[in-house]
């Protein structure tokens, strides 16, 4: 937190930069600061903030649950520890357009780079879930538009998230897509996809950048990175990886300890305590305190 460098705006225009080069970007979702802290240290592109990550986190399912506040809480924790620019999944905008307005503001003072915004009805449901159901287009029009209203930095990069394919057909979803950037979104988050001949489809009709969710267990097929690349797409989330590789290895040792009594038998699938500390920054923190308590003025110790 002490050590990070750059400012919001710098991180927001390096974004924008980035979306600019040709480059497809990845942002693995971080599922909290110290999480954010290894991908920025693993030389990743940015860090994602997904929702449905954020809902598990608090023990929630993904259906709209976690509030307003605790996502700008989580964002901000994220965003501040990292040089990377990070982005959020801020559902259907918590309320009216008047919300997702203030919803903008929020995120872009809680030092966000970007966020995306989706076209479900309230409650949702995960983007890669049967049975959801999607506001009129008109309905999304008026949230992305007050949502770029309200940005106050140019360089915040608002997304228009569509779930319409599985509802309403591939083309219909197009036709949403082109309204939301009519409407004034900087990005567009195809949702579950069912081939790359989506995927592809949707590029050729649309001039802004695209993001591609590569979310494991879901509609799409998990494309690698140069399939993404050959695609044309600009960013790839993975949104719920960090999470599940965390929570499948301590189902594991949990059970361990119960069977065995104890944790010698999986010292070697843990991150080590140096390691901990080494990702923690523990020796420039305490350079920092000794650099505040430990100096003179003079000839005289000050303490």
């Amino acid at each position: 937190m002490l050590f990070t460098k750059k400012s919001a705006t710098e991180k927001r225009a390096e974004f924008r930069k980035g979306l600019a080069s040709g480059k497809l970007l990845q942002f693995p979702g971080a599922f909290n600061p110290l999480c954010a802290q290894m991908i920025e240290r693993k030389g990743f592109d940015g860090v994602y903030i997904s929702g449905a990550v954020m809902a598990a986190d608090l023990c929630l399912p993904d259906i709209g649950i976690a509030t307003m506040t605790e996502f700008v809480d989580r964002g901000r924790q994220i965003a501040n520890v990292t040089d990377l620019p990070a982005f959020i999944d801020i559902d259907t905008g918590f309320g009216e357009p008047m919300a997702a307005a203030r919803t903008i503001r929020a995120m872009e003072e809680a030092g966000l780079a970007g966020c995306h915004i989706e076209d479900q009805v309230m409650p949702k449901r995960c983007g890669h879930l049967d049975g959801k159901e999607i506001v009129p287009t008109g309905t999304m029009i008026q949230r992305v538009k007050a949502a770029a209203e309200a940005k106050r930095d140019e360089n915040f990069v608002l997304i228009a998230r569509s779930d319409a394919r599985a509802v309403e057909g591939l083309e219909a979803s197009i036709d949403r897509m082109k309204a939301y950037v009519d409407a004034g979104a900087d990005m567009i988050f195809p949702e579950a996809m069912k081939s790359e001949k989506e995927f592809e489809a949707v590029r050729a009709a649309l001039d802004v950048p695209i993001l591609a969710n590569m979310t494991e267990f879901g509609k799409s097929r998990l494309l690698n990175k140069k399939e993404l690349e050959d695609l044309g797409f600009n960013v790839v989330i993975y949104p719920v990886t960090t999470l599940r590789l965390a929570m499948g290895a301590c189902d594991r040792g949990l059970d361990a300890i119960l069977r065995d009594g104890d944790q010698n038998g999986i010292l070697d699938e843990m991150q080590h305590r140096r390691d901990l500390y080494d990702l923690l920054r523990y020796h420039e923190y305490n350079k920092f305190d000794e650099s505040i308590y430990n100096f003179q003025v003079g000839d005289t110790p000050v303490e």
